[in-house]
């Protein structure tokens, strides 16, 4: 394969906070934070072997034009997205274009914000069990990957290791308080709503995605993270969206079929992917890309 997966600076070691499955987070001399997506991907909370070439760029660029395109709606982290603007080391490391962003140091809500608007996923098999997701009771005789009569609001918790957590919509008031949890249901359910009505045009069904937020020194509400990507949501094409079963998507999902289909336990060492699989993966990435901006990616 002539393209290779981003490798991280070993200059920038010593600047390195957190390293998470996809993002290494680095600290700057001014306490804000740079992020850095890297090609990394996981599946079943395993990282794979090798990684998506130009993966991370993808990610930030596509999060880059979110977070502007809903600018007006919410406030975001984002204090620089030019590599130029990093400040040093990052700025003299070219490896880093177009993946990083210089953003804000926030105090993070300890909760993730899940909106659904499609039956799939944890929230089908939740369904299966108990007719409802997140205790929030759904009309019976529903199929897998139909779309529900209204978006729903289904939090979970962050875990350092293994799956997040479905939770209730109380447990979430016990966790961050009822005022900051009916703001950020309603926040997450509007910017869902617009961004499903946008990209449907454009020939996305965004199914469902989640959503992270902090509080800024003032305690605004600020959206952090990443923004309506391939990672964080799960992408299907229009003309191929097909009830009761799993639609064709442009999301990882491409690379979990592999992984259900190749015998694999689910448990560490990953078997490696294939180069069909990668770069199929990339194609799906790159065309989500540039169905929902209007722009293409030369990576």
């Amino acid at each position: 394969m002539a393209r290779e997966p981003y490798r991280a600076p070993s200059t920038l070691k010593p600047h390195l906070l957190r390293q998470g499955k996809v993002r290494d987070i680095y600290g700057t001399a001014d306490g804000n934070l740079v992020l850095v997506a890297t090609d990394r991907i996981s599946a079943f909370d395993v990282v794979l072997s090798p990684g998506i070439p130009g993966k991370g760029i993808i990610l930030t660029q596509l999060s880059n034009f979110w977070f502007a395109h809903f600018a007006p709606l919410v406030p975001n982290h984002l204090l620089a997205t030019e590599r130029e603007k990093l400040g040093e080391p990052f700025s003299r490391e070219e490896t880093l274009a177009g993946r990083a962003v210089l953003v804000k140091k926030l105090t993070m809500v300890p909760v993730e914000c899940v909106v659904r608007g499609y039956l799939v996923g944890s929230g089908w098999k939740e369904y299966r069990e108990t007719g409802s997701v997140c205790g929030i009771p759904l009309p019976a005789g529903l199929r897998q990957a139909d779309e529900l009569p209204a978006p729903i609001f289904t939090p979970a918790t962050k875990e350092e290791t293994g799956h997040d957590q479905n939770i209730s919509f109380d447990r979430m008031v016990e966790l961050v308080g009822g005022e900051l949890a009916e703001k950020l249901r309603d926040l997450s359910l509007a910017i869902y709503r617009q961004a499903a009505a946008y990209a449907r045009e454009r020939g996305i069904i965004i199914a469902d995605t989640k959503f992270e937020f902090g509080l800024d020194e003032q305690g605004q509400v600020v959206w952090a993270d990443e923004a309506l990507t391939p990672d964080s949501s799960r992408f299907w094409p229009v003309e191929h969206y097909q009830p009761g079963g799993n639609p064709p998507s442009y999301d990882k999902q491409f690379v979990r079929d592999f992984l259900e289909g190749c015998g694999w336990d689910k448990n560490p060492p990953a078997p490696e992917l294939p180069e069909e699989v990668v770069e199929g993966t990339r194609a799906r990435y790159l065309e989500a890309y540039a169905k929902l901006t209007g722009q293409v990616l030369r990576i």
